[in-house]
């Protein structure tokens, strides 16, 4: 019922409760001592992701066909992504929540101060590192975690400067995107064992494929476009 209830808000523009129904949703992370509350919301802050970046899609909808089509994307994200508990769905839901975040920062606040930029991407992109980690048995969690946070930061800082978008995308979105998705694929294929020299070729090659096209055919000039 919830992708009905925000799409139901969001068409009589009460958009207040439509991001309350979403942290409502989460009201079990507080059902426990306070000590238990940061661990809860490092635990659950890529479904919160989807669920904020669903209402900004919906409000930048210019047709209620997309904002239906935004619910039913979001429908399909709680019944059948969120549960997973395999690696690769862990793994797919880091990526989509990061996708998510990203691309709804950029969309309803693209405008805003760049430290504010900064601060929120650093926080979508951390606990989305978070999340993926979470499946691994890997001891290096936190600074793994930390450290694309801080990548991704400075990326922002620096292309932030030259905001470009490609139709909704910004341009930050599109090469953490590329980025992540590359890194993650070539780290959760070595953990499997199924990592080939030919493969992490190709895909480093599409990595650094995609990073040279977009500096090269970018309009770099003093505007935003």
């Amino acid at each position: 019922l919830l992708p009905a209830l925000i799409f139901v808000f969001v068409r009589i523009n009460v958009v207040q409760l439509a991001f309350a129904m979403v942290f409502l949703s989460k009201w079990r992370m507080f059902a426990v001592k306070p000590r238990h509350w940061p661990a809860n919301v490092r635990a659950n802050g890529i479904d919160l992701l989807v669920g904020i970046s669903t209402v900004i899609f919906m409000m930048h909808s210019g047709t209620q066909l997309w904002q239906l089509i935004w619910a039913l994307a979001y429908g399909l994200w709680l019944i059948f992504i969120k549960p997973g508990s395999s690696v690769f769905m862990i793994s797919l839901q880091a990526l989509i929540g990061q996708l998510a975040g990203l691309m709804a920062l950029f969309l309803a606040f693209g405008s805003t101060p760049i430290y504010v930029l900064v601060l929120l991407s650093w926080m979508i992109c951390y606990a989305a590192a978070r999340h993926f980690f979470t499946s691994f048995e890997e001891s290096l969690t936190r600074f793994l975690s930390y450290l694309w946070a801080y990548f991704a930061a400075a990326l922002v800082w620096i292309l932030s400067h030259w905001l470009l978008f490609y139709g909704v995308i910004s341009q930050p979105t599109l090469i953490l995107s590329v980025l992540s998705f590359g890194l993650a694929s070539l780290y959760y294929l070595e953990k499997q064992d199924r990592l080939t020299i030919l493969l992490r070729r190709q895909i480093v090659f599409v990595m650094i494929a995609v990073v040279i096209i977009v500096i090269a055919f970018s309009n770099w000039g003093d505007k935003t476009i």
